[in-house]
């Protein structure tokens, strides 16, 4: 798959969203602030809203497998969300396994000497830059 263009990953929870954005061409991710979720047609709105102004071109959603890989019932909220926003989006989602992102998220912010408070606040934003740099350097061919 050729890159171009600015990719959104989130990271899907109940009451927050973690964020991270790739550069232009497809290397880097930079962590955004953690959307926090109020309403489902909210939630939506505000997220087509960034896609836009931030001219994403593809999302990326974390799927939460079983660590056997199989799929559990938040796996179909999380497609069923995925769906709908790229749909109201108009731009292509991939969905991408997850296992471990939230796991090494707190590893490396623990390891950092982050308070636990600190942590709680940057965990989905972490996990969601640790789900795109895993993606991005999968489908970005070694030379």
């Amino acid at each position: 798959m050729e890159m171009s263009g600015r990719i959104l990953a989130l990271d899907f929870g109940k009451r927050r969203i973690g964020l991270a954005i790739s550069d232009g061409l497809g290397i880097t991710a930079q962590g955004l602030p953690t959307f926090h979720r109020t309403t489902l047609r909210e939630d939506l709105r505000q997220l087509v809203a960034l896609i836009h102004q931030r001219e994403i071109k593809q999302l990326l959603m974390g799927l939460p497998l079983h660590m056997s890989g199989r799929e559990g019932r938040q796996v179909t909220w999380v497609r069923e969300f995925g769906d709908r926003l790229a749909e109201e989006a108009g731009v292509p989602i991939e969905y991408w396994d997850e296992r471990l992102t939230s796991v090494e998220a707190n590893r490396v912010l623990k390891l950092s000497g982050v308070s636990i408070e600190k942590r709680a606040r940057a965990v989905d934003q972490l996990s969601a830059v640790i789900l795109l740099e895993s993606y991005l350097s999968r489908s970005t061919p070694c030379e």
